[in-house]
Order: C-alpha cells, then sequence, then structure tokens
C-alpha cells in the first residue's frame, strides 16, 4: 500500500493508550487493581497491549493516566523492558477520550489512539498504512458483529400489506474497536478546555466537511468493559497467548 504521491507510508511510531478510567462495571475487581492491570492469565492487560504495539514498530507511547495513577506507572515503568519510551499525562479530572490530546506534547503528523481495555489481534501497521495512504484527516478501526432477533420480523408496505417476513434474522452491524488513527490537524476540533469524547471529536470533524475514514477488520477484538467479555478474554488468551502475542515464538 502506498501514499498517494507514490512513496510508502511512513511506519507507525506514536501511540497514546487512553488508562485513565476507573473501570467501574468490573467492580468488585478494580476496587484495587485499575482496570489497565487486571490479568488475562498472569499477564496484565495493558501490558499485552504495550508488548503489541512494541512488536509493531511503535517506538513512543504515551499514557493518559488517572485512577490509581502510581501502580500502573510501577508495573510498566520507562518501557525500557519493551525497548521503548513510555511517557505518562496525568489527569485530575477526566477529559474524555479525546480532551485528553490537549495534554500530549509533540505528537506526529498520524498517530495512534486506543483504549486501553481490550484485547485483539489487529494488525497496527496495516491499519496506520490504510489511514496515511487515503491522506485522512482520522481513520477508526471497526469490528464486524450481529444482533440476533428471537422473533419473526415483518415489514410492510406503507398502507399495511405484508412486504417481507423474515424469521429470527441476525443483522449485522460494525462498531468502533476503541482504536483509532488521528492526523495532527485533529487537534484544531478539541476544544480548550472541558471533558470532550471521540465521537464528539470525529462528527465535529465529520460536519465540518473533513472525511472521517473506517477500517473494518474481521480480527479477534474484545472490549474487556464487561465481567462477561473480561472473562471470555481471559480464556482465549490463556488457551493460546501465541495467537496474540505471535513474535515470542520461537523465544
Amino acid at each position: 500500500m502506498t501514499a498517494k504521491d507514490g512513496s510508502p507510508p511512513a511506519n507507525i511510531r506514536t501511540a497514546l493508550i487512553l488508562a485513565g478510567g476507573k473501570g467501574a462495571r468490573l467492580k468488585p475487581f478494580t476496587m484495587t487493581i485499575p482496570k489497565p492491570l487486571l490479568p488475562l492469565g498472569d499477564t496484565p492487560i495493558l501490558e499485552i497491549v504495550i508488548e503489541q504495539l512494541a512488536a509493531a514498530g511503535i517506538s513512543r507511547i504515551v499514557l493518559t493516566l488517572g485512577h490509581m495513577s502510581q501502580l500502573i506507572l510501577s508495573s510498566v515503568g520507562d518501557g525500557a523492558r519493551w525497548g521503548i519510551r513510555i511517557e505518562s499525562v496525568f489527569e485530575n479530572e477526566p477529559r474524555g477520550t479525546a480532551g485528553s490530546l490537549r495534554s500530549v506534547e509533540n505528537l506526529d503528523d498520524n498517530f495512534l489512539v486506543m483504549n486501553a481495555d481490550l484485547l485483539t489481534t489487529l494488525d497496527y501497521q496495516q491499519l496506520f498504512d490504510y489511514h496515511c495512504s487515503r491522506t485522512s484527516i482520522a481513520t477508526i478501526a471497526l469490528s464486524k458483529r450481529e444482533v440476533l432477533i428471537d422473533y419473526g420480523v415483518i415489514r410492510t408496505t406503507a398502507d399495511g400489506v405484508l412486504d417481507d417476513y423474515i424469521e429470527k434474522p441476525a443483522i449485522p452491524y460494525s462498531v468502533s474497536m476503541g482504536i483509532n488513527v488521528l492526523s495532527r490537524k485533529c487537534l484544531e476540533f478539541v476544544p480548550a478546555a472541558g471533558k470532550f469524547d471521540m465521537p464528539e471529536l470525529m462528527l465535529a470533524m465529520h460536519r465540518s466537511g473533513h472525511t472521517i475514514r473506517c477500517y473494518e477488520t474481521d480480527c479477534y477484538w474484545k472490549d474487556i468493559g464487561r465481567f462477561d467479555d473480561y472473562t471470555h478474554a481471559s480464556e482465549d488468551f490463556v488457551q493460546n497467548s501465541a495467537r496474540f502475542l505471535p513474535h515470542r515464538r520461537g523465544k
């Protein structure tokens, strides 16, 4: 994949990981352990994410921290064990998933922003290449899902005549993976103060006329925000950790 000028896209270098949430839906676990440090097997979620990013060639990670920040910093340190540099930004009050960008200095022209509490096999470099080759202001990584309807769904015409009858259909839809690539130009749309979330940023840029790209993938992805999802992700990682950390093979 190449950029519009024919040159290959740059390697991804910087990732911003949002790790300041309280994990209220995972209490009582998160009463003593910050959600990014909840283990999958014997490895904290955040450390899996960092190891994946380092393997993808990222050299700089910025953590946005709030709840139990010192525990997180004690766990990951300065990034030396992964051969990268880890920086941190502390938030006394929640700034939102996009408002956190205000505090990060020296951002690259394009950079990754993602949640800390997820397990995925996404190829981060492919996502970055897709974004750069289309010179987008933002790209949202999407996961495919479907909802099963346990009823017969009826479609009618405007005058009440049967148009279609679908028994227990599966309706497909796409959801945000909580992983985005942003251009530095997006900072122009982040207000100077107050809480501001990523959906608000994406919509603000869209309404201003900018094209927001969507990168659809069928890779493995679980958002570890609820107990059931956390349990399933832990089981999947323990069963086959090489699926998520393939670079470890042969070590």
